[in-house]
C-alpha cells in the first residue's frame, strides 16, 4: 500500500547513509529500521489520506484516534520540521526524554520514546500531549504503529 502523498511539503533531500549517521548522533539514539526504509523511499512529508491515523484511547485530538498526516524526514531543507528539530522541541514543550518526534503541532506529538528501551533499543510510539501531560502509548514499536494505521475518515 502506498505511503507518501503527492505533495512535497516537508520533503528532505535524498536520505544518505551519513545523514542518518549525522542524524543518530545528534539525537543520541538508533532510529527503528522501520522508520528509515520509509525514509529512504521519500524523506518525509505527506501521508497518503489511507493510512491518515491511528486508532487510540481518548486523547486532545479526538476520542478515538491519532491524527498521522505528516512524517518528518532527517534534514534541515526549507522551513519544514525535521527529526532534527526535536532536541529543539522537546526543550521548547516541555516534553519528556528521550524521544524523537515524528510529528505534531506543539501541543501534542507522535514520538518515538526511548526512555525504557534505551538508546539502542526498539522504542515504541507514543501520543505525547503538551497541555495535559499525558503520554498514552500508541503501539509497542514502529512497524507495528505503520500496520495499524487508518484512513481518518474512518472516524466520526
Amino acid at each position: 500500500m502506498k505511503f507518501w502523498s503527492d505533495s512535497t511539503y516537508g520533503v528532505q533531500p535524498l536520505l544518505t547513509d551519513e545523514a542518518v549517521r549525522e542524524a543518530e548522533k545528534v539525537l543520541g539514539v538508533r532510529l527503528p529500521e522501520a522508520l528509515l526504509e520509509l525514509l529512504r523511499v521519500q524523506n518525509g512529508g505527506g501521508v497518503v489520506d489511507e493510512r491518515s491515523a491511528f486508532p487510540s484511547e481518548p486523547n486532545s485530538w479526538a476520542p478515538d484516534h491519532a491524527p498521522f498526516d505528516t512524517l518528518m524526514g532527517i534534514g534541515t531543507a526549507g522551513r519544514a520540521m525535521s527529526l532534527l528539530d526535536t532536541p529543539y522541541l522537546v526543550e521548547e514543550w516541555g516534553l519528556p526524554s528521550p524521544v524523537v518526534l515524528l510529528t505534531g503541532d506543539g501541543h501534542w506529538w507522535i514520538a518515538l520514546d526511548y526512555r525504557e528501551c534505551g538508546p539502542a533499543g526498539e522504542p515504541p510510539v507514543v501520543w505525547l500531549d503538551a497541555d495535559d501531560e499525558s503520554e498514552p502509548a500508541l503501539a509497542p514499536d514502529f512497524r507495528s504503529f505503520l500496520a495499524g494505521l487508518v484512513p481518518a475518515e474512518s472516524f466520526d
